[in-house]
């Protein structure tokens, strides 16, 4: 997803330094610099059409999948019809990734500044565009519920649900701010209200919703930090290609606290699943069908992580883990549409034949 060439010039962090003086000349003793074209491996150089086609294939798949995702999965369940969610999916899915992009790029810098040798480059930020666009998103759900409760927007902010969103979107719109300012930092408070918005928005069942809400906090924590760390760091090896042990080793700080968040979402995931999900329902309801397919993309997200982490332990040169950790984020990608799409579908309780 992330393998062609940077969308980001380097960015010198040091006074008078150019960008170009901080890149070293790729040499046969520079593996990470072997798929690089025009490089060592003595393909042609020249512009490549390879990356903006797979970004526009996987973005349209992103696309049909969160516009014809909702119907699908409830194809044949006897649930009631949601208005319009094939375009919430779409919201809702911007909005995960702005909380993804905003979050991953104020944790990976922690992980970059203990790596020795590393170059004195950094990757343009995105947050202020990605925290933007989130508050684009949440106000287009204001809108959307609007029209489908035919009511109009000032008596839409008086719901529950359009409260909370417009709370979403004040808080994206600070986190921005915050994000252009000298203290970046301080986006971490307009994000952790951003989160327990949208987490207490999600659980307006009657039974436990407090529980709910609060596995939903570490859930919505966890899997931001993971998605969003794991493309900072990406973006970040790609500038670092002519470094390979420092890519290397900012790879391998990823990857340990990659485990933790990967346990959090685990055990907050199964909570989630046993609380919401009845037995009954598992094949039957558009929840459950949904849950189905986003445990196996799951599955090939593990299996893919493993294999880079494997891969970089092995290897001095990093280009085969960072192959591998592109395909990861590829898939999570995905995982994050399909994330948005159980957020639409009705709640499973409606249709179980348990008490």
């Amino acid at each position: 997803m992330f393998s062609g060439p940077p969308a980001d010039p380097a960015a010198p962090t040091g006074p008078g330094l150019p960008a170009a003086a901080t890149v070293p000349a790729r040499t046969d003793d520079a593996p990470f610099a072997d798929g690089i074209p025009g490089g060592p491996s003595g393909r042609p150089g020249g512009r490549s059409w390879t990356t903006p086609l797979l970004f526009c294939a996987a973005g349209t798949l992103a696309l049909l999948v969160a516009l014809l995702g909702p119907g699908l999965v409830a194809r044949g369940t006897g649930e009631l019809r949601i208005p319009g969610a094939g375009l919430t999916t779409v919201l809702r899915t911007v909005l995960f990734s702005a909380l993804a992009l905003h979050l991953g790029e104020l944790l990976a810098p922690q992980l970059i500044r203990p790596v020795r040798g590393r170059p004195r480059t950094a990757v343009r930020s995105w947050a202020v565009y990605a925290s933007l666009a989130g508050a684009a998103a949440a106000a287009g759900q204001i809108v959307r519920l609007a029209a489908v409760s035919d009511l109009g927007i000032t008596e839409t902010y008086g719901t529950r649900e359009g409260g909370l969103l417009l709370l979403i979107a004040n808080g994206l719109v600070l986190a921005a701010f915050c994000a252009a300012s000298r203290r970046p930092a301080l986006a971490l408070a307009p994000l952790a209200l951003v989160i327990g918005a949208e987490a207490l928005r999600a659980h307006p069942e009657a039974y436990s919703p407090e529980f709910g809400a609060a596995l939903t906090v570490v859930h919505l924590t966890a899997a931001s930090l993971w998605t969003g760390g794991l493309l900072y760091v990406l973006r970040t090896m790609w500038l670092w290609r002519g470094s390979p042990v420092a890519a290397r080793a900012l790879l391998g700080r990823y990857a340990r606290l990659a485990i933790w968040l990967y346990v959090a979402l685990a055990a907050t995931g199964t909570a989630s699943t046993l609380r919401r999900l009845p037995l009954d329902v598992v094949f039957t309801s558009a929840y459950g069908r949904t849950l189905l397919v986003k445990l196996a993309l799951m599955a090939v997200v593990s299996v893919l992580a493993v294999a880079a982490r494997r891969r970089m332990l092995r290897d001095a040169d990093p280009s085969v883990a960072h192959l591998l950790a592109r395909r990861e984020q590829l898939v999570l990608g995905l995982v994050v549409v399909v994330s948005a799409i159980l957020t639409v579908v009705p709640d499973p309780h409606w249709i179980s034949l348990r008490p």
